[in-house]
């Protein structure tokens, strides 16, 4: 049957003939890999481990006797022997509900995922939301299960970083910390694409410009916003009064807009710092019957795939977020390497992409 689970006998006969089931085959050693190859032990050893320690002919001859036996290394024992688990860990530090509905974390995690496809490395997800989580997480970093930490949607100045580098983990994350600390990190150039998203509406003619913006304590939101409003008043324009904050869900951006509406009626257009956020606007706009573009332009931020299937289709800004989790496997793999290398930043750029909203 499909999918049955088959339970040993402890007879080690068969259950159906009775008689004795063939011997599992033996897994070949480490001994007979260096027989085959006509090299020591020591040598497979080091070829196994990587070592460079080895000359082209040796690591060949191993390469070749390896494939022609099967031998698979044992996994424990290399790790006794190179202090490495081959594990990385993915920390997301965020509610279920915002981690399951946002494509943010889904596009990091197939960008990881495609960086780690030709190495050996296994990736671990943790959530550490709260402070039971985050311990947990903490526990399992500090314990030595993985080699290194990729940190995303770090809220505050949350003691993670802080603990994962006493615990003297590598450690690279999505976005700066606000504190200021130096350490490695990947982030999509968030002053200039809320800058631009601006400069668009303000060349489309509106003059009346409101954001739904992110969360204050996430450099996320913070560098959104700072480009909203570096674009409006260079406009000669005032954004006091006219930004409201969400968390990046579409009801928050919904409940935003509506609040905007209801304070400044005459509004004409809405920059929201997430896709998702824009589209809750679209919502409240409709609800209010606000026609978008004509009477109220909107654009968001991120181009996740929904932006195009959005009503109208979603003017926003472009990041690039697979490449983000690629280039983050990158700098996390680079600082395992060299533990003492100076700090390393990496600002992706953005692009806007103009539909019908705006």
């Amino acid at each position: 049957m499909s999918g049955a689970i088959g339970l040993a006998d402890p007879s080690g006969t068969s259950g159906e003939s009775g008689g004795p089931g063939p011997a599992p085959r033996r897994a070949p050693t480490l001994e007979e890999v260096a027989e085959l190859a006509g090299v020591s032990r020591a040598t497979v050893s080091r070829v196994v481990n990587g070592s460079s320690r080895v000359s082209p002919e040796a690591r060949a001859a191993v390469t070749v006797a390896i494939a022609e036996l099967g031998y698979v290394p044992n996994r424990a024992a290399r790790s006794l022997v190179t202090r490495r688990t081959d594990t990385l860990v993915l920390i997301v530090h965020e509610r279920p509900d915002t981690v399951f509905s946002d494509p943010f974390f889904a596009s990091v995690l197939r960008g990881v995922n495609r960086a780690l496809s030709p190495t050996d490395l296994q990736l671990v997800l943790l959530q550490a939301q709260g402070e039971t989580q985050r311990d947990r997480a903490l526990r399992y970093v500090g314990n030595g299960h993985v080699d290194g930490v990729l940190l995303i949607s770090l809220h505050g100045d949350d003691i993670m970083p802080n603990a994962i580098a006493a615990a003297g983990m590598p450690l690279v994350m999505a976005g700066r910390l606000l504190t200021g600390q130096t350490v490695d990190y990947v982030d999509a150039d968030n002053v200039g694409g809320a800058r631009d998203a601006v400069a668009h509406l303000l060349a489309t003619g509106r003059r009346r410009i409101a954001s739904v913006a992110g969360p204050p304590d996430m450099s996320v939101g913070v560098d959104r916003l700072r480009g909203y409003t570096e674009a409006v008043r260079d406009a000669g324009g005032d954004t006091a009064g006219w930004v409201v904050v969400g968390d990046f869900t579409e009801a928050s951006g919904q409940a935003a807009t509506a609040r905007l509406l209801a304070e400044h009626p005459d509004l004409d257009a809405v920059f929201a710092a997430s896709d998702l956020m824009a589209l809750g606007a679209l919502r409240a706009l409709r609800a209010a019957g606000r026609r978008v573009p004509d009477d109220v332009a909107v654009v968001g931020f991120d181009d996740a795939a929904l932006a195009a299937y959005a009503d109208p289709p979603l003017t926003t800004v472009r990041q690039q977020v697979e490449l983000m989790g690629q280039e983050m496997v990158r700098l996390l793999l680079a600082r395992i390497a060299d533990p003492d290398g100076d700090p390393s930043e990496i600002i992706l750029p953005t692009e806007l992409v103009i539909r019908a909203s705006a």
